[in-house]
């Protein structure tokens, strides 16, 4: 099974990932992709870039013959991902500025990442994966 997803939210992501971390190794790549929740009235993420993104990535990493461990970390509703004092967006490891950001993890740190503007451009999500 090439690609393991985990579901996170910020209440839920330290669980899952210290879950995720104890199985990188048996990973080649390891993955963190921040977005925007879901709007409950229509199913679709209040963030435009997520929604262009989202499937563009999940293609792509389907498709690899790799195993990947990905988490799909929701940020929130839009309000509380606006808020400067996210705890993504502040913490040291992640430093958020938008979604979707994809990252990717190795030997617990973050090695490489695609920001907003970019995560849905399939020759650099290839290359994240690839490390290159």
């Amino acid at each position: 099974m090439p690609l393991k997803l985990f579901d996170a939210t910020v209440s839920t992501f330290d669980g899952v990932f210290d879950n995720f971390r104890s199985e990188a190794s048996q990973n080649k790549a390891n993955l963190i992709l921040f977005l925007a929740d879901k709007d409950p009235a229509t199913s679709l993420s209040w963030c435009p870039d997520c929604v262009r993104a989202e499937p563009v990535i999940y293609k792509k990493l389907e498709a690899s013959p790799d195993d990947i461990a990905l988490i799909r970390a929701y940020v929130g509703d839009r309000p509380t991902w606006r808020n400067p004092h996210h705890p993504w967006r502040v913490d040291p490891k992640f430093k958020l500025t938008g979604v979707p950001t994809l990252i990717r993890w190795e030997n617990d740190e973050v090695k490489g990442r695609l920001e907003d503007y970019e995560a849905h451009l399939e020759n650099k999500i290839e290359a994240l994966v690839a490390d290159k």
